[in-house]
């Protein structure tokens, strides 16, 4: 098999609580970027950005998330929860989108699979290059206090990847269905 089509199935989410130190460096961060920009994007509008969440960053967003928490009701330990997602990964990234929903030509849901296509490279090279990664949204992104301090005008903060070193190897069963319930033969319906 080939070592590109192992690696899209092998890989697999690894959560914040199960990543661990190192985290990419700036030049492996680069090429998830690099390989992120190659998914397919009509009119290469690239519309999505990654903003990286490092270092003594890191405390800022965990203040934002329990700020957040407690403001949805959350109790001390939702909001610790929540701190320890943001502090526990080596590095995480914000993705934000930029959907221009007037483009001439490329639609607005075709600028979103682009997104969507960008984010799947960015975590399957992250998955070559020997990190874990997880996409996490949830209602965290649209909490306004959240979504302003990572989005400028007209971004949308579609949620964060979690990266670092894989803690532990996946255990169990895959849980997604098999190839079969997803590819279906499509036949032209019946003219009356």
């Amino acid at each position: 098999m080939p070592t590109g089509l192992d690696a899209l199935l092998t890989r697999y989410s690894v959560g914040p609580k199960h990543l661990i130190e190192p985290g990419p460096s700036d030049a492996q961060l680069a090429l998830m970027a690099q390989a992120a920009l190659r998914a397919p994007d009509h009119a290469e509008l690239v519309p999505y950005r990654f903003k990286l969440v490092r270092g003594a960053a890191k405390e800022g967003m965990a203040a934002l998330f329990a700020d957040a928490a407690r403001a949805a009701g959350k109790g001390g330990e939702g909001a610790a929860l929540d701190v320890e997602r943001a502090l526990k990964p080596p590095v995480t990234i914000a993705v934000v989108a930029r959907i221009d929903v007037s483009h001439p030509l490329v639609p607005a849901h075709e600028q979103w699979a682009a997104v969507g296509g960008a984010v799947s490279n960015f975590l399957t090279a992250a998955h070559l290059l020997g990190f874990g990664g997880k996409m996490l949204s949830g209602a965290k992104v649209r909490d306004p206090a959240i979504a302003a301090a990572f989005c400028e005008q007209g971004e949308t903060l579609v949620g964060w990847i979690a990266l670092g070193t894989p803690a532990r190897q996946p255990a169990g069963p895959a849980r997604k269905p098999d190839p079969g319930q997803v590819l279906i033969d499509w036949h032209p319906p019946c003219k009356p």
